[in-house]
């Protein structure tokens, strides 16, 4: 079965002011926003009280408490990041996919550097082949570290952070904004990024530090007319409205942040063409920032983002140096699975239908792996997800279970089961304490989209996935997962038993047999 996370959307927003000038301003507005034929309808919240927005040039920008003494600087290098996990840095074994393009993004170097060294006359490659790696010749991205990678993640550091109280605190624009999807939900700014830190697991503190760098939203009850539809800058279509905004941003941050980890990316692309290889000696939070960043700007306006002065700067002012923060490590190097079990009833008929592929949206870890009932489509099943270890529920609703398997009752520390797609009939609620067997839900296609009834299933530790077949690989009651580099293909292994995961149901079935 195939996951897909992200929806197009209807946005509006309700109306605060009654200054006729002002309402004619927005429909001149709304009227350009709508000419792009996305289907997605966004209504302008103006802000601020009369006697503020009376004066286009009145803009407020509320006082808030903020550091009194605000400290940038890089803290102490991290150990340099290898190019690859290969052992020869000076040669690669050409694998199934493999294409100039991809080893080139992935090693930080030119496709014309690797074509030269090896002598290539074409850009066809074979399996097997051996290529030498090349020293790059692109231009190094900055060393300067923005944020630690436990600011990154939705995870310790956040266990203790209130956003409605922090949103409050700045009385932005951002405080009263309001938002209703297609389906008629409506969820106001706060419930918006909270709802995005919790799916992608990411940061709330940095979401509101890039809302304000980008638009000035979090401080501002005025801010630009030109913000208001794309908060985030990124002003394409079928991304109007802070959520898809949110969304977008939350995906590249996590491209960045897991691809770098991951040793899948050396190399960062901008808009104009060009790439910097990315600095050595940088962790992936940086990364993460810098990746974003790329996505909207290049040469000197990107450098400006992600250098002293910058992007830092911001968030100091609104939050502290992020780095008096940091909790290191955030994972731990000995860090290990605790013991799991397959998350199905003993004697149930399940298929293994996805390998690794993204835990949400298409930038994460490969965190997930799919499985499904015996129902074809999106048909209610009377299988049940069971529990793959004792824990706590705590958080339960849109689709999604969250287990948290230490005890603190927190999804931003320590180990954490994520079972997606969990129908709302008979679903366990928040709070529930269970062990492992006891009944999650059944499957379904609700949260996000689907193609198909079936589970979606994903580990955090401290609020980073956790790849599927990474250094600490999914264990199910012994069964091994194991990815094929592409999508969705893989394998469960256990000892010379394997099950090749496939959209279908054949040869893939799998059953808990303790």
């Amino acid at each position: 079965m195939r996951s897909f996370t992200l929806r197009s959307r209807r946005f509006l927003k309700s109306p605060r002011s009654t200054l006729l000038a002002i309402f004619f301003l927005i429909v001149a507005t709304l009227a350009c926003a709508r000419d792009v034929g996305s289907g997605v309808n966004v209504t302008i919240v103006p802000g601020g009280d009369a006697a503020s927005s009376a004066s286009p040039s009145a803009t407020r920008l509320t006082v808030t408490p903020r550091p009194t003494r605000i400290v940038l600087g890089t803290p102490t290098p991290d150990p340099t990041h290898p190019p690859s996990r290969i052992n020869d840095p000076n040669a690669y074994i050409i694998k199934q996919g493999d294409t100039l393009g991809t080893l080139a993004k992935r090693f930080g170097v030119t496709i014309a550097d690797i074509k030269k060294i090896n002598n290539l006359t074409s850009d066809d490659l074979f399996v097997g082949q051996r290529l030498k790696l090349p020293v790059s010749t692109l231009p190094t991205s900055p060393s300067y570290k923005l944020i630690p990678d436990s600011e990154f993640v939705y995870g310790p550091t956040t266990a203790d952070f209130n956003l409605k109280e922090t949103i409050e605190k700045f009385n932005g624009y951002l405080q009263r904004y309001i938002e209703t999807d297609r389906d008629g939900v409506t969820r106001n700014g706060t419930q918006i990024v909270q709802l995005t830190a919790e799916r992608f697991s990411v940061n709330p503190r940095l979401l509101l530090a890039l809302i304000e760098h980008q638009s000035g939203w979090l401080a501002n009850r005025n801010p630009s007319q030109n913000t208001l539809i794309y908060p985030l800058g990124y002003q394409q279509p079928g991304f109007e409205g802070l959520t898809r905004q949110l969304y977008w941003a939350a995906d590249q941050l996590s491209t960045g942040h897991y691809a770098w980890r991951e040793n899948r990316i050396g190399a960062i692309e901008f808009p104009n063409g060009s790439s910097w290889s990315i600095s050595p000696g940088l962790n992936a939070g940086t990364v993460a920032v810098q990746y974003f960043f790329a996505r909207r700007y290049s040469g000197n306006d990107w450098l400006k983002q992600v250098t002293q002065g910058g992007f830092d700067l911001t968030y100091a002012s609104s939050f502290g140096n992020p780095f008096e923060r940091g909790y290191d490590p955030l994972l731990p190097l000995d860090l290990s699975q605790p013991t799991l079990r397959l998350p199905m009833e003993k004697n149930s008929e399940w298929y293994f239908t996805g390998g690794p592929h993204g835990a949400w949206g298409t930038g994460s870890s490969w965190a997930a792996i799919d499985f499904g009932p015996p129902v074809d489509g999106c048909v209610a099943s009377e299988a049940w997800v069971v529990a793959a270890a004792n824990g706590i529920i705590v958080r339960s609703n849109d689709g999604a279970v969250i287990q948290d398997l230490d005890g603190d009752g927190f999804e931003q520390t320590g180990w954490n089961l994520f079972y997606m797609h969990i129908a709302t009939k008979d679903r366990i609620g928040a709070g529930a304490r269970v062990k492992a067997g006891d009944r999650i839900g059944h499957p379904s296609c609700e949260g996000g989209f689907s193609n198909g009834s079936h589970l979606h299933f994903a580990r955090k530790y401290n609020g980073e996935w956790i790849a599927a077949d990474g250094v600490v690989p999914f264990n199910l009651s012994g069964w091994i997962v194991d990815s094929t580099g592409k999508e969705y293909d893989g394998w469960l292994r256990k000892g010379d038993k394997a099950i090749e995961a496939c959209d279908c149901k054949g040869d893939n079935r799998v059953t808990f047999d303790p």
